[in-house]
């Protein structure tokens, strides 16, 4: 076995030079063989409000320049049990929302086919649907842990049926996640109608809202999430604006009274024996970001979720 490839040594030359890949990690074609890949999907012709999150995988690999080879949180290096790599872009249609989506679900596809597992950065929500179709080709309908200010499962936008609010309602009209394991975390703020909760429920999801986070702690929210998605294959899909606009406000629909970056590093830790199959973490809009806060908050939730991946992979990989 090959040994892998890490990430540019810093001690050799300087953490602020050089190409921006994530966390400063070999690109896929400059290695024999890939485990896992981060990918970007700069696309937000989904928005329903603030634009700017295509530029959000460029801004997220810049800001996970300071991200190092070993997480003490997990007791992992994840560069070292897997060969992760940066991917690129998914290139994709910004002015044919269904042309875009239909590449993205085919670029995923075949990504898939070359590693275990895609950790993605967006873009805007909308990219969900199509990395679950790809995900679910593979694994058959997942469980799907959701962290959104937003339910995101709305029927339609000015009779658009695929925004970046309808990715959930589709995904499980489609047939593509668990109803029975499904969960969103962090919701918060108004809705159009207490019918918003009930087509939720109906299409497959329990909810942990940032209100109950609150009242109850963190470790409460944890046991209602594990009990909720089991040992059920998992997709992990986050929203940046599940977190307070005080630690994310570049983003495009910010809602007060989030989750803290140390509240969702926290739960994402927790996961460590679940079987996690895939994540995406989007809407990072640096148009409205300050001093790389949104984007230093999305390339750490990245790296714990590289880091989940990382072990699994890891320890189901003989001779590493």
């Amino acid at each position: 076995m090959t040994e892998n490839v890490g990430p540019i040594d810093a001690s050799v030359f300087p953490r602020y030079a050089g190409i921006a890949t994530f966390a400063r990690l070999p690109r896929i074609e400059d290695v024999e063989r890939a485990d896992i890949a981060v990918v970007g999907v700069p696309f937000d012709s989904g928005v329903s409000y603030r634009p700017g999150a295509r530029f959000g995988p460029s801004h997220v690999r810049e800001s996970s320049r300071l991200l190092r080879p070993y997480n003490p949180a997990q007791d992992v290096s994840p560069f070292a049990v897997a060969q992760v790599v940066d991917a690129g872009d998914i290139a994709a249609n910004p002015f044919n929302l269904t042309e875009a989506v239909s590449a993205i679900e085919k670029a995923a596809t075949e990504l898939g086919d070359q590693v275990q597992r895609i950790v993605t950065i967006g873009g805007d929500h909308t990219i969900a649907l199509p990395l679950l179709r790809a995900v679910a080709a593979k694994h058959g309908p997942v469980a799907v842990l959701h962290f959104d200010a937003h339910l995101d499962t709305w029927d339609t936008y000015f009779g658009a049926p695929i925004t970046h609010g309808t990715p959930f309602r589709r995904a499980s009209e489609e047939g593509l996640i668990d109803l029975t394991a499904s969960c969103h975390v962090g919701t918060r703020g108004p809705l159009y109608s207490k019918k918003d909760l009930e087509d939720d429920e109906r299409l497959g999801f329990s909810i942990v809202t940032s209100e109950y986070i609150e009242e109850h702690g963190v470790e409460a929210g944890i046991e209602r999430i594990r009990a909720r998605i089991g040992d059920k294959p998992l997709y992990i899909s986050i929203d940046i604006d599940v977190l307070d606009p005080a630690h994310a406000p570049g983003t495009g629909t910010p809602e007060a009274g989030g989750l803290t970056s140390r509240e969702l590093l926290r739960i994402l830790r927790a996961l460590t024996d679940r079987n996690v199959v895939g994540a995406d973490v989007v809407e990072v809009a640096p148009p409205y970001d300050h001093a790389q806060m949104t984007g230093v908050a999305a390339s750490h939730v990245v790296y714990e979720l590289v880091t989940l991946l990382a072990a699994q992979v890891g320890s189901a990989s003989p001779g590493r």
